[in-house]
């Protein structure tokens, strides 16, 4: 697992939570920015999902498999669901659900990297 993607990963979510809070703020609902920003966080995952997998399936260290690959799952699966039900959220609350969310995935990621050092 590389620390440097997981930090990357991290980062993104925050900024997601950053431009969903602000939006939640000033009564907006989802625009395009924000779904491009969940978009680009999406793929940050996916590619985060089979760095780890890959790496689980190389590594010897005595990391649990079943834990490790659910939070990979988790924080993929995340981000659309909140998106999904922000677009379909028609008061101003749509955004206030992709901002807990993206403050969600960002506290998976850490635990996720917590999880592969706890293996070292």
């Amino acid at each position: 697992m590389t620390p440097v993607l997981a930090w990357a990963c991290g980062v993104l979510a925050l900024v997601v939570a950053a431009l969903a809070g602000l939006a939640t703020a000033r009564g907006r609902r989802l625009d395009d920015r924000m779904l491009i920003a969940v978009a680009v966080l999406e793929v940050a995952l996916l590619v985060q999902a089979v760095a780890g997998f890959v790496a689980l399936a190389l590594t010897d260290r005595p990391v649990d498999g079943v834990v490790f690959g659910s939070y990979l799952v988790t924080t993929v699966l995340v981000p659309p669901v909140g998106a999904f039900w922000a677009l379909g959220e028609k008061s101003r609350w749509g955004t206030g659900v992709l901002l807990i969310a993206a403050l969600t995935t960002a506290i998976l990621v850490v635990r996720l990297e917590q999880v592969w050092s706890a293996g070292a």
